[in-house]
């Protein structure tokens, strides 16, 4: 039973653990810094250099938000949605996408779901629909980490904690599928189950869907909305050929212990629970 059903390539994930192997006991041989090994490994140098790509990496959105745009024009193109734009200035959210029925869905573009980034965010009073797209393209990245850690740990947690409802995640980019991270989903027919998009060819995305309700003490659980109660993820789903057997569903369910508020997060998909948490506390990160 898994939270997500791809995973980190096995031989990847060892070339990279070996490469940071290297990088810690090699890095002094770089450059021209004119330190001895001792005084380089004392200096801020190393981890300052992670710190700095780190932050060039994650600052890079032109990828992602050409990535989107070429996915938001495929879904308008093909009539799955009436249009969208793209919100700028202070809004704490990213797109606005017109619905066929006339309703309004927001789009809060985030990368892993493993960050604190991921709490960062505001649902619009005038939306109908809010939905987190996660475009996670570090192909080190564990899926079923980023999946878990943004579902239960950080987007379930303020849910409740804010009252702020959030209707769906999207986890998909254009690394999926790709020899870094395999898709389950493609399995026997590689070819036709990729979509293709402007310079992409993409598996079905990896769609959540969340309770319309947040969870209280007078109605403790909270069960995942069916799939065309989220318009916006029946339009992904139906676009890029997903099956209903792949949908994932969030339920959460909560309990007064000890003086506290507790929850338990429960995924399902195609009928079968992949995973449920115990009643944990809740601790907003």
């Amino acid at each position: 039973m898994t939270v997500i059903p791809c995973e980190r390539d096995a031989i990847v994930r060892a070339q990279i653990e070996r490469f940071v192997e290297t990088l810690k006991t090699e890095a002094h041989l770089l450059g021209n810094h004119g330190l001895s090994e001792k005084d380089f490994y004392e200096s801020p140098i190393l981890r300052g250099a992670i710190e700095v790509m780190r932050g060039e990496y994650s600052a890079k959105l032109g990828p992602k938000r050409e990535f989107v745009q070429h996915v938001l024009n495929h879904l308008e193109d093909g009539g799955h949605i009436a249009g969208w734009e793209r919100d700028e200035g202070r809004a704490r959210h990213d797109y606005t996408v017109r619905l066929n029925s006339g309703r309004l869905a927001v789009i809060d573009l985030k990368g892993c779901l493993d960050g604190n980034n991921t709490t960062i965010s505001e649902r619009p009073a005038g939306a109908d629909e809010f939905v987190v797209w996660s475009v996670c393209t570090n192909v080190g990245a564990d899926p079923e980490l980023n999946a878990w850690s943004g579902v239960h740990t950080r987007l379930g947690a303020e849910m409740i904690a804010r009252g702020q409802r959030v209707d769906g995640v999207i986890i998909w980019d254009w690394v999926c599928g790709c020899a870094g991270r395999p898709c389950p989903k493609l399995g026997n027919d590689p070819v036709t189950r990729r979509t293709s998009v402007g310079p992409y060819s993409l598996p079905p995305p990896c769609i959540y869907v969340f309770p319309g309700q947040i969870p209280s003490q007078d109605t403790p659980i909270a069960e995942a909305q069916a799939l065309d109660a989220v318009e916006l993820s029946t339009a992904f789903n139906t676009a890029f050929g997903g099956r209903p057997q792949e949908v994932n569903f969030v339920d959460f369910e909560l309990a007064q212990r000890g003086g506290g508020t507790r929850r338990r997060t429960i995924i399902r998909r195609d009928d079968v629970q992949q995973r449920a948490s115990r009643m944990t506390p809740i601790r907003r990160v």
